[in-house]
């Protein structure tokens, strides 16, 4: 009988494309495990959405390994003692894992080659973080130059099928019950747009990208606009390894357009994070520009009106149509449009001069494809603080950008006091004289905004 294998789970919630689980099965019976490692992250445990979308996307991996005769082992606690214990238990040697780059995982893979025969694997990028270089030999620290060096390197890797057969051991380790971990929110259960908004699990992002695929085409000229969204909605996807952007390159690699080639820099993206969070694990915490650490935010730990503040752009009542769409948009789905991100964290960090990473943590536990390098590389971006940034006194206007991205739909649909304006006042009623009595006016103007973080990032560049 070969020696049992293991298969340690992470962001790789799949069948098919899985160089862990592929290798793993010709190699002998498979014990596949997710440790659900909550002291690990430490400030990065995972938020309230992601733990909604992890049971259900555990529980369709589950139903897809039952119908192959095998089961998913569920641990609770330090992932790599769990790891240890399960491989004493079975006595295995060997663990399987697709490489993970976040810190505390890269942490834990360090342990884990101390005391197992571990096996790494990439499979969840187009490319292992690392694979593109400067001449030098330097990591690439700029997007621009790291997309045009990756696009040199296509095609990727070739797409894995799934197992053959999935052999079981001769007995199964002990295992928790999915429910019993109470991911799902229930006193009370805010989670009814959430499920309204999304199908989860592999077979659902297969299902998603086949819709999608045709509209890729237009992806370019729509991305941008909120009410018609023509985004592929694949980032949760693709955060919980239910997809792979190996697979969706090759799906989509026929359909030349510039709706693909924009739709493909964005696959690229999420690459890029990764190398960056490779090369400064502490980016979801810590501004790249230390210039910065000098800058005056407005603390709600301490100051009761930016705390006041905060939690009226958490709400969604700043009195901006198109932020408040946006943030009631992240709280009923948790999920945003990628145009709205950037009009509501500039917002949070320019007209409200709070610190990105109070937004940082806010989408970490409001977003069901909340990803450590993406969402601290974009928070970076917009505060002018990262290794490749949008400049802090570049700010953007959201009542011109509402207007020019005609989110008029996309406001009626998250901010239903306003359903009944017309177009252009619906963008901004407080200044065409129509606010409606429950809807609340601007918290700030916007010039006053403005003024006052040019007024802060003068004052930090003054020294």
């Amino acid at each position: 009988m070969p020696e049992t294998q293991i298969v340690w789970l992470r962001r790789d919630l799949r069948v098919a494309d899985n160089p862990a689980l592929y290798h793993a099965a010709k190699a002998g019976p498979v014990v596949a495990v997710y440790v659900l490692d909550d002291d690990s992250p430490k400030h990065h445990k995972m938020g309230g959405a992601s733990r909604w979308w992890l049971h259900h996307s555990l529980a369709s991996l589950q139903k897809s390994f039952g119908r192959r005769n095998a089961r998913i082992v569920l641990r609770r606690g330090d992932a790599v003692g769990e790891l240890l214990k399960i491989a004493k238990e079975t006595g295995a040697t060997t663990i399987h894992a697709n490489r993970h780059y976040e810190p505390w995982w890269l942490k834990a893979q360090g342990k884990l080659k101390d005391e197992l025969d571990l096996k790494l694997y990439d499979g969840n990028y187009l490319f292992p973080a690392g694979h593109v270089t400067t001449g030098s030999g330097d990591p690439y620290k700029i997007y621009t130059p790291f997309y045009k060096a990756m696009r040199q390197e296509f095609p990727p890797r070739d797409v894995l099928p799934e197992p053959e057969t999935l052999s079981s051991p001769d007995s199964w380790p002990a295992s928790d019950d999915l429910d019993d971990w109470h991911l799902l929110p229930t006193n009370p259960d805010w989670s009814g747009g959430i499920a309204e908004f999304w199908n989860v699990g592999e077979a659902a992002a297969h299902e998603r990208l086949d819709a999608w695929k045709d509209d890729v085409g237009d992806y370019e000229a729509k991305r941008n606009l909120p009410s018609v969204d023509c985004s592929s909605r694949m980032s949760p996807h693709l955060h919980f390894g239910e997809i792979t952007p190996v697979q969706i390159w090759h799906a989509l690699k026929h359909k030349r357009s510039e709706g693909w080639d924009s739709y493909e820099s964005e696959l690229v993206w999420r690459d890029y994070a990764a190398n960056v969070i490779c090369e400064f694990p502490a980016y979801a915490t810590e501004n790249y520009r230390s210039d910065y650490d000098e800058l005056e935010w407005r603390d709600p730990d301490n100051d009761k009106q930016a705390a006041e503040d905060l939690k009226r752009w958490q709400k969604g009542q700043t009195g901006y149509p198109i932020v408040d769409a946006g943030m009631r948009q992240l709280w009923q789905t948790g999920w945003m449009h990628n145009r709205v991100r950037m009009i509501t964290a500039s917002f949070l960090i320019k007209h409200l001069l709070i610190d990105w990473r109070k937004g940082e943590q806010w989408f970490w536990d409001c977003l069901v494809d909340a990803d450590y390098g993406s969402n601290a590389v974009n928070w970076q971006w917009n505060a002018g603080t990262g290794v490749d940034s949008n400049m802090f006194s570049r700010i953007m206007a959201p009542l011109t950008q509402s207007e020019k991205f005609d989110a008029a739909g996309y406001i009626r649909e998250y901010v239903p006091e306003l359903a009944d304006l017309d177009e252009p006042y619906i963008h901004d009623p407080e200044e065409h004289g129509c606010l409606p009595s429950d809807y609340p006016p601007k918290m700030i103007a916007h010039k006053q905004g403005r003024e006052r973080a040019l007024s802060a990032y003068r004052a930090m560049k003054a020294g």
